[in-house]
């Protein structure tokens, strides 16, 4: 059985941090560590909820070190790129990839940056384009609407001893009634 396909989220990590406020006073006082760290768990509910598979990409900061990928979760992916290469040319490979059909796993991509360059090549490959404007609003719009849905499921359940029950147990309660 095949897996659904499913749109690709390309953040362009660093861009982010510089600049989201919350994200910027976290890298001042904190480190890029702490700032990346926030991000990655902003996104990691973000992701789930709007059915995305992302990826985040950061430069290397120009450490000789290979590219590598780490996994924090089914839906969202880290890269952090090889010495020479940065964020922007690491996802105007993927959106080219995608424009010449080899990448088959992702209907969409979009571009999560502020970069203006980044948007033009993103947009000129078939890619869409969100600024970190609206992915910020669009992540505070998931959270409220994940927190909506969960008081409405707590409200519905009621007071009764019988909602607090499995629903087997409900069940067997039910057929003595």
């Amino acid at each position: 059985m095949s897996s659904p396909i499913t749109p690709l989220l390309l953040v362009d990590g660093y861009n982010i941090i510089g600049s989201w406020s919350p994200l910027k006073s976290t890298r001042d006082r904190h480190g890029l560590e702490q700032a990346r760290y926030e991000l990655i768990e902003t996104l990691i509910n973000y992701t789930v909820h709007k059915g995305f598979k992302t990826q985040v990409v950061f430069d290397s900061q120009y450490q000789k070190t290979p590219s590598s990928v780490e996994h924090h979760s089914t839906h969202l992916s880290i890269c952090f790129t090889a010495w020479t290469q940065t964020a922007d040319t690491y996802i105007e490979k993927v959106c080219a990839t995608f424009f010449r059909r080899q990448q088959i796993n992702h209907n969409r991509i979009i571009v999560a940056t502020s970069d203006r360059d980044q948007y033009l090549t993103a947009m000129g490959y078939g890619a869409e384009w969100m600024s970190v404007e609206v992915l910020a609003k669009d992540i505070e719009s998931s959270r409220s609407q994940v927190k909506r849905k969960q008081r409405s499921n707590k409200r519905s359940r009621g007071r009764l001893l019988f909602n607090c029950l499995d629903a087997q147990s409900q069940e067997k309660l039910a057929r003595w009634l």
